[in-house]
Formats: C-alpha cells, structure tokens, sequence
C-alpha cells in the first residue's frame, strides 16, 4: 500500500507538470513533452468527457482528476498505516479528499494570484499576451470576492488587494489544514 501511495503521489504531480505545461502554448517541448503527454492525457481525457466539467473555456476535469487521485492517495496511505478500514477511517478519508480538493483549489488560486502580483510589479505587459489574459481572467474573480468580504464597501489599490488576497489564501490553507489534520485524527481513531 506505501508504494502505491508513492505511485500515485508520483502520478499526481506529473500530471500537475503536464497541467503547468498547458498554460505555455507554443513552446516546444519536444520529446519529453510528448511522453509525459502519453502517461497523464488518457487518464485526463477520461474526465474531459464530461461537459459538466467545463466552464467556457474554463476546463475543471484535471482539478476533479487530482481530486480523485488525492482520494485513491489517502486510501492507499490509510490501509497502510492502519491496516483496515472502520467507518471512521472512512470519514476520515472522506474528510481528507474534500480537504486535498479544496486545499489543491485554493493553492492554484494562490499561484495565480501569486503570478499576477508578479507581471503587476514587474509592469509586463499584460493586455497583449494571452498567457496574461488567462491569468487576468482567473484571478479577477477571486480578487473581487476576497476585497469585497475584507474590504465591504472601501476602496483599496490593486496591489493592496492582490497582497491581501494572497496572505488570505495562504492563511485559510495553513489555519484550516491544521483544523482538519486534527479532525481527521480524531475520527481515524474511533472505535467504529
């Protein structure tokens, strides 16, 4: 069980390489490119499928991909340690893959807005690249919810904003990991 838990943390970020790759259209890769495509594009395309999944050209299968993986990660991890399943180990997964998917949402937020903050102070740019645009079109949407929860009704600066938003993000992922590694302890350790 340890060493598929280590294949699928292994596939998990090869397929978070592959993702990462995505976002530079136009570079050549090669053949390197052309083999991590063979390993990770049959199990992303199973999930492309679904056109649920999709946003406008927002394409969410490969976060529900990593979701399900992270699942699979956490179920091979936990037979390992443990040996068996009780049902609280099973809420304890259950709680632990909803936690990976959110944690994983909010890290690639974070990135973004970390991406952003970085074509902001380095004055690219950003209106004639598309790479800039996908960023810009990403990260609005999160800068405006996050100022509005904070801020309510006052103005404050972009960069103010993308500083704050960041330092949101990060602490939400840090505070609310340690509240659910603690919760999924506690119930890994019920007698049920």
């Amino acid at each position: 069980m340890n060493i598929l838990s280590a294949l699928t943390g292994l596939y998990m970020l090869l397929i978070f390489i592959r993702i990462m790759l995505t976002w530079f259209s136009g570079a050549n890769y090669g053949r390197p490119l052309e083999i991590l495509s063979g390993i990770t594009d049959p199990y992303l395309n199973w999930f492309r499928r679904f056109p649920a999944l999709r946003a406008g050209f927002l394409d969410l299968s490969p976060i529900v991909a990593m979701a399900v993986l992270s699942l699979m990660n956490q179920v091979f991890s936990t037979l390992a340690q443990y040996g068996a399943i009780r049902l609280g180990i099973i809420l304890a997964m259950v709680l632990s893959a909803l936690w990976s998917a959110a944690s994983f949402i909010l890290g690639f937020f974070l990135v973004v807005l970390g991406l952003r903050l970085i074509g902001y102070l380095t004055s690219r740019d950003v209106y004639n690249s598309t790479f800039w645009r996908i960023i810009d079109t990403i990260s609005q949407p999160v800068l405006y919810r996050i100022k509005r929860i904070l801020f309510q009704r006052r103005l404050v600066n972009y960069l103010t904003g993308i500083i704050v938003s960041m330092g949101t993000l990060l602490a939400l992922i840090l505070v609310l990991g340690r509240v659910i590694k603690f919760a999924t302890v506690f119930l890994a350790e019920l007698p049920l």
